[in-house]
């Protein structure tokens, strides 16, 4: 690697730009990424572990482009030229050569852990490792690797594809050249970075998902019902979607991880998952994803 290039800065002294992605996890999060970021030219590696999760993945970007070739918001051209910058793999080798590799699997600090082991084993010692993880500490995944400075965190929110904050995590670990560059990525993919604290669940989670609980136990006490809870959240709060709908949106699996995160990180019963909560999650009422949450969604 030429002198210049060495912590991600070009010889102008401007942050060398993010040329190939490694995405890990084909879920929701992680196709949208790999989907908005080939939509800046970056050229995308995403990788799941299993052929049909990968497929399901790339099927969701494709479909998504098609949506909007037929709305006329692209040419049937520029979404082939999209699709062939995404090259999906089962092999965690195949981002060995990334510049930056985007973690966005389950909430679980021991899965996360063993993704950014995996990554770091392959990759080159100055290639950035980032989680997309929305409540689990930065500074201790970076804890895990060698060369922790090389980690932040980016957390995407969804829908990648039109939601524009992301929101940075530094890492106690986390370099100013890393910073530089994660901003870069952010800027390229169209995305407002927004910097916080390694906090749990930062400032949109800290403060969303204990709403989103809190709109759970109404919910249980028989306050009022779903559609009503929802409705009062948008007409009195002029919320675009109303809490319980959106933990469908989220997937309640999802919210719950993040719930038990600051209720054992902070040691604060305020961060008590309701169990309600706890209750549709073990009957497998998921949200949108499993056809049915809080609302019924049938086959979407």
């Amino acid at each position: 690697m030429p002198a210049e290039h060495h912590n991600g800065v070009d010889d102008d002294g401007s942050e060398r730009a993010i040329r190939s992605l490694g995405v890990i996890g084909a879920g929701t999060m992680g196709s949208g990424i790999a989907q908005v970021a080939a939509m800046a030219g970056i050229e995308v590696m995403l990788v799941d572990q299993a052929d049909a999760w990968l497929d399901q993945g790339l099927k969701a970007i494709a479909d998504d482009l098609d949506r909007s070739v037929q709305k006329e918001r692209m040419t049937g051209q520029q979404r082939d030229t999209i699709l062939s910058r995404i090259t999906g793999s089962t092999a965690m080798a195949d981002v060995g050569d990334c510049d930056l590799v985007i973690e966005a699997v389950n909430e679980s600090f021991a899965t996360k852990a063993s993704v950014f082991g995996a990554v770091a084993d392959v990759v080159l010692p100055d290639a950035i490792i980032v989680s997309n993880t929305s409540s689990i500490s930065i500074t201790a995944l970076a804890g895990t690797i060698p060369n922790p400075g090389r980690v932040a965190g980016m957390h995407f929110f969804n829908p990648v594809q039109i939601l524009k904050l992301v929101e940075v995590i530094r890492g106690i670990q986390t370099s100013d050249a890393t910073l530089g560059r994660v901003h870069a990525l952010a800027a390229a993919m169209g995305k407002t970075a927004i910097d916080v604290t390694d906090s749990p669940g930062f400032v949109a989670n800290r403060l969303l998902i204990p709403m989103i609980n809190e709109a759970v136990f109404c919910l249980a006490e028989g306050v009022a019902n779903a559609g009503a809870i929802d409705e009062v959240m948008k007409l009195g709060a002029a919320h675009p979607i109303g809490p319980l709908a959106l933990a469908d949106l989220i997937g309640l699996d999802i919210c719950l991880d993040i719930m038990e995160t600051l209720h054992s990180d902070f040691g604060d019963d305020k961060y008590r998952p309701a169990p309600l909560l706890r209750q549709m999650v073990s009957a497998g009422r998921l949200g949108r994803k499993s056809g049915s949450g809080f609302h019924e969604y049938g086959d979407q």
